[in-house]
């Protein structure tokens, strides 16, 4: 029988170099792993820090050596083309902008820490010999507040596994958008949320806060995987294939009833839209957002919206173009009711990381509006929108984590940055600079990225959603005019925040603020790249 299997299976060919982006990261990650089972504990930080960053830098050389490639690799099951190389140099700059934030250690060069009073007691207290720390708890096991986790944190442990578990998800991200068929879609999946489900839960104040975003965000993940799956099987039942061109050559095929097919396709699209975080499906990301470590919030809100989107428009582009009908008119209506509810709700909030996410949540019903025009123009509008979102996201929840109260702790109320411009000018009008750019005002990143997605939604004969994604807009300006109004025109609360100047995150900060104000100002090379990338391997 395995003579018989052998000599009809081909060994399948694997292609190294097309593959080398992937590759690189997911060896770094395994490396990452060897690290934490063998290295002293004291050179494990630098040596994570070695290995993530020289793998993203090699991975995104990478990338940029095999630009021009139209080709596919493991028996047709990823594609390497420009759309890839495209959203797989986008991932690799934001991932290394969020690495840097986790790799901070200086937002709390001065970590006051409990003091034992008496039995049972422990009183707030600077302690002799204090310690940098970073945004992640020192003993993720412990329960929080025990004694462990204070014994841990006084020993300057650090949670230096976040960073194989965040190359396995860079991994992931790199290989979700080049899926060539929706097996290897769903491993990627898989691949890069496990992590994500436990690097939520890893913040180190707040802790039961983050414990909690991470099992709502494992059990509403697992859930959203379940409809990908069934509606996998849906497909496979319909075309006999998993393969994204197999697909698209059944359908054109089919001159009958595509009712399996159609519903194959709204159960996947539950799974994409889940990560992509678009209404129905983001109940989850005002939770998760706000109790995951800020720089896991700004990781995920980057890196994942660009790696869903991307998977999500091979599916639309390549594997369905016959269902183009059916799947329009259902993804516009998604459309604006992501850009409604999101821009809604952002104006109810009162804490900074939940009026990002919702903010998030409007950005996707943008997003979305290109891709209903189902054109090269469309194509196009999303990876530079992608590519602008994602640098001005890291940037602003960046400038989250330098806000500090009395305790330490993030300041993300918003009366807490009441009066900012006049303690912290500088950060303050980055913040606006940001949040300008987010509602999408000239001469930022965010306004060339909106004209693109609308006159791409335009050309294609989605106006409608272009009208409400006017309207939107001008609603979501309200509350990021109001952020600015209180930093610049209101009286700091007698209690204010402090503000903390560390390298590393006011590095990234300055980096993504120059990115939102280049790309505002001279937009066009990466228009010209986004325009030369829309053509799909099929």
């Amino acid at each position: 029988m395995s003579q018989l299997l052998a000599a009809t299976i081909p060994a399948p060919s694997i292609e190294y170099q097309e593959l080398s982006p992937m590759l690189i990261v997911f060896g770094a990650a395994v490396a990452g792993v060897l690290v934490e089972a063998f290295a002293p504990r004291p050179w494990r930080f630098y040596l994570q820090l070695v290995l993530g960053f020289a793998g993203l830098g090699v991975a995104l050389g990478a990338v940029i050596g095999l630009a021009g490639t139209h080709t596919t690799a493991v028996v047709d099951a990823v594609a390497v083309d420009n759309v890839t190389l495209f959203l797989q140099g986008t991932i690799l700059v934001v991932s290394t902008l969020a690495l840097l934030l986790m790799a901070e250690r200086g937002l709390e060069p001065q970590l006051s820490l409990p003091r034992r009073e008496g039995p049972g007691t422990w009183s707030r207290a600077a302690a002799a010999g204090a310690v940098a720390v970073d945004a992640f708890t020192p003993q993720a096991a412990a329960v929080p507040g025990s004694t462990d986790e204070i014994a841990a944190t006084r020993a300057g442990v650090t949670t230096t596994e976040v960073f194989p578990l965040a190359m396995f998800v860079v991994g992931g991200l790199l290989l979700f958008p080049a899926s060539n068929d929706l097996l290897v879609m769903f491993v990627a999946l898989e691949v890069l949320s496990l992590p994500l489900y436990l690097m939520c839960g890893l913040a180190r104040r707040r802790r039961l806060l983050s414990q909690e975003s991470a099992l709502k965000y494992f059990l509403l993940g697992a859930f959203s995987s379940a409809f990908f799956l069934y509606g996998m099987a849906l497909l496979y039942g319909y075309a006999g294939t998993v393969r994204f061109s197999g697909i698209a050559e059944a359908l054109s095929r089919d001159t009958g009833s595509k009712t399996l097919a159609v519903l194959g396709l709204a159960m996947l699209a539950v799974g994409m839209l889940f990560k992509i975080g678009a209404v129905p499906f983001q109940s989850w990301v005002p939770d998760v957002y706000q109790g995951a470590p800020t720089p896991v919030t700004a990781f995920m809100a980057a890196g994942t919206k660009i790696a869903a989107v991307g998977a999500l428009l091979r599916i639309l582009q390549v594997g369905v173009p016959g269902l183009r009908d059916d799947w329009r008119p259902i993804l516009g209506a998604i459309a604006i009711a992501t850009m409604v509810v999101g821009a809604v709700m952002a104006v109810t909030q009162t804490d900074v990381k939940r009026m990002l996410a919702y903010s998030s949540v409007a950005h996707a019903g943008f997003i979305l509006t290109a891709l209903v025009a189902a054109n090269d123009d469309g194509v196009s509008s999303v990876l530079f929108y992608l590519a602008a979102y994602g640098i001005g996201t890291i940037g602003a929840f960046a400038v989250v984590t330098l806000v500090r109260d009395q305790l330490g702790d993030e300041a993300t109320t918003l009366s807490s940055w009441a009066g900012l411009g006049r303690r912290a000018p500088w950060l303050a009008t980055v913040f606006a600079l940001f949040l300008l750019s987010l509602a999408g005002i000239p001469l930022t990143s965010g306004f060339i990225s909106k004209f693109a997605v609308f006159t791409a939604a335009s050309s294609g004969g989605a106006s409608s959603l272009v009208i409400v994604g006017v309207i939107s807009s001008a609603i979501a300006a309200f509350f990021y005019i109001r952020v600015i109004v209180l930093m610049f025109f209101t009286d700091p609360p007698q209690d204010a925040p402090q503000v903390v100047t560390p390298m590393v995150t006011t590095t990234v900060i300055a980096m993504t603020a120059a990115a939102t104000v280049v790309l505002g100002i001279v937009p066009q090379p990466l228009l010209d790249a986004a325009d030369k990338a829309t053509t799909f391997v099929r």
